[in-house]
């Protein structure tokens, strides 16, 4: 596939590519037989590949119209805010290593945060290497890089002041188990013992008593989508565990304070983030907040006035009542409700199966929150704030 790139980058290829950029149906049989007369078939198909592949990055980089992806390379690949977002951390660090490249997506970010800085690239795929090289070029670091092909187990990290790691956790044909990746984590950890500055890129998924003590585990939403999970190494560590909202960089850290009350659900509901559910700080959202639990398990909270967050979504609380699943598309009906998007934390449900028992229509939109007030079944009818 090397040789693809190569002919995609020749004059003719970015005619091509160029061409495309433009076209409101790549998919259609018309424009590839169109192509196949005036180029060969290999570069035609290539290029409506790549086309493809670009207009899908759009959400993810904004030069993504003149970068190079693969499908798993694309799919793997952090978004530039992300990215950017990690850099930051490395801000005082001018010799990085960015191992397991892919793309390019970190490496791009890694090389733009100081003119000085120096990021050698490593990866054991030759294709995606080629494509990361190209992606710098397209954010205009590509004079910042070293491209190193091989397995990073090998690397050369003599003369490196800090090393960003994302592992492969997916097979070429499939996903790996939550926690499983290629190079281990127990291989990325022990990275720290030959450049102390190391930060691993984890799925959010993953438990956190699989990061060591003294580490921290930061898990990063882009707005109300977890996305990621990150393990500063102590010498990048500034606590021990963090929630972070994109784009404003908001972050949420433990406290160190007591429990918070339990009581009521009030006016209004909060929905915490799932940065902030997956961190552990549901507390420390109360305690910013001024809100309480409504049982010690579930991880809403509540207020009796409306409360503007980053780290949560604020629901007016509608009706308030014990969970009673025959009465409740008669309830819904009788408050205007036409439609409902269910929210279930604490009480066990097939949720689609409770949509098409309600059997609603005709109505404003709401949403049904299934939980549990102090162990006891409950619902929850709920309107944005």
């Amino acid at each position: 596939m090397v040789t693809e790139i190569d002919a995609l980058v020749a004059p003719a290829g970015r005619a091509l590519l160029a061409e495309l950029a433009d076209q409101p149906d790549l998919g259609s049989l018309r424009l590839a037989t169109a192509l196949r007369e005036r180029y060969p078939a290999d570069l035609a198909a290539a290029a409506l590949t790549q086309a493809e592949l670009r207009r899908a990055a759009r959400g993810k980089f904004s030069r993504a119209g003149d970068m190079f992806f693969t499908r798993a390379g694309l799919e793997q690949a952090s978004s530039e805010a992300m990215s950017r977002h990690r850099a930051v951390r490395f801000a005082d660090r001018r010799r990085l290593a960015d191992l397991c490249t892919g793309i390019g997506g970190d490496l791009i970010a890694l090389a733009a945060e100081q003119e000085a800085r120096a990021v050698r690239a490593v990866d054991v795929d030759p294709v995606h290497l080629r494509m990361a090289v190209l992606n710098a070029g397209a954010y205009g670091v590509a004079d910042r890089v070293t491209a190193v092909l091989g397995d990073v187990r090998t690397a050369e990290l003599s003369g490196v002041d800090g090393v960003f790691v994302d592992p492969a956790r997916r097979t070429t044909t499939a996903r790996m188990r939550t926690g499983d990746s290629e190079p281990p984590l127990a291989w990325c950890l022990a990275l720290a013992g030959t450049v102390p500055a190391v930060a691993i890129k984890l799925a959010p998924g993953l438990d956190r008593a699989a990061v060591p003590g003294g580490w921290e585990l930061e898990f990063v939403a882009e707005r109300r989508d977890l996305k990621e999970a990150v393990a500063w190494s102590p010498a990048l560590a500034t606590t021990t565990r963090r929630a972070t909202v994109l784009p404003g960089g908001d972050t949420l850290t433990p406290d160190g304070n007591g429990p918070v009350a339990i009581a009521a659900p009030g006016g209004f509901l909060l929905d915490p983030n799932p940065a902030v559910t997956r961190a552990g700080l549901v507390e420390e959202l109360a305690r910013a907040t001024g809100t309480w639990k409504i049982d010690d398990q579930i991880a809403f909270l509540c207020s009796d006035e409306p409360v503007r967050t980053p780290f949560a979504r604020t629901l007016r609380i509608v009706e308030s009542a014990p969970w009673q699943e025959k009465q409740l598309a008669a309830r819904l009906k009788a408050l205007g409700i036409g439609a409902v998007d269910v929210r279930r934390r604490g009480l066990a449900g097939n949720v689609e199966q409770l949509q098409q028992r309600l059997k609603l229509k005709d109505g404003r939109k709401a949403t049904l929150v299934m939980t549990r007030w102090q162990g006891r079944p409950w619902s929850l009818v709920c309107e944005d704030a």
